[in-house]
């Protein structure tokens, strides 16, 4: 495992936390509209293991919960003895994830080594293939995606949406998909140097609320990032 990045501090990315946000890299999808495009290989490494943790140690009491991002976290072997490190200094932990691994994940949660577990959805199951830029199992997403919706463990599913990548029919799908869960975010593609397919646009206003709206009737509590 490779520490790729790290937020020293964020209060908007893990729910009722003050936190920092680690990237580890690594990934097995190669979704088009990526913003961490440079960590993907898995070879980018910017902390060592002593490093991070050393700085956890010192910010007990100013932080009280860690996010685990990437890249997609599950994709490596010793994730639950990492999780398990951050969780014997008393923080508590969120993880980002595709939802490609439901057996590791259920794994994780089951051990009580993950808080609240925030999994991207990148479009309907007729369109996921292209949306994630590789081969995709949907049945593994979906036993991710039931697994949550079925258990006690907080949790949020969220989608970046790209013009060119999504259609009103997608949101009625995947509300349909997900219908009664809980909570549900959109969040509007931004463009940077390190996304892996030039060209792509965000949607407007006026079409992120659209797709909201289509998704309501399924899914109560949908909102827009950055508006909620």
């Amino acid at each position: 495992m490779k520490i790729a990045g790290l937020q020293k501090t964020t209060l908007l990315d893990f729910p009722g936390r003050v936190a920092c946000t680690v990237f580890l890299s690594g990934c097995n999808f190669r979704c088009p509209f990526c913003q961490n495009g440079e960590i993907l290989d898995g070879k980018e490494e910017n902390y060592s293991r002593e490093e991070f943790f050393a700085f956890l140690d010192k910010r007990k009491g100013i932080l009280d919960g860690v996010c685990v991002s990437g890249g997609e976290p599950l994709i490596h072997a010793d994730i639950a003895a990492f999780l398990k490190d951050i969780k014997s200094r008393g923080y508590s932990v969120k993880l980002d994830t595709n939802g490609a691994f439901p057996e590791k994940l259920k794994e994780l949660c089951a051990a009580g080594l993950v808080d609240f577990v925030a999994m991207d959805i990148k479009n309907s199951p007729q369109n996921y293939k292209k949306t994630a830029g590789a081969d995709v199992n949907i049945d593994k997403i979906k036993e991710s995606a039931a697994f949550l919706m079925q258990g006690d463990l907080p949790y949020e599913f969220r989608t970046t949406v790209v013009k060119e990548l999504h259609r009103g029919e997608d949101f009625v799908r995947i509300g349909q998909w997900l219908r009664g869960a809980k909570r549900y975010f959109l969040q509007t593609f931004r463009d940077s140097e390190s996304v892996l397919q030039k060209g792509l646009t965000p949607c407007s206003d006026s079409e992120m609320r659209a797709y909201k709206q289509l998704m309501k009737p399924f899914i109560p509590s949908v909102l827009i990032r950055g508006e909620e």
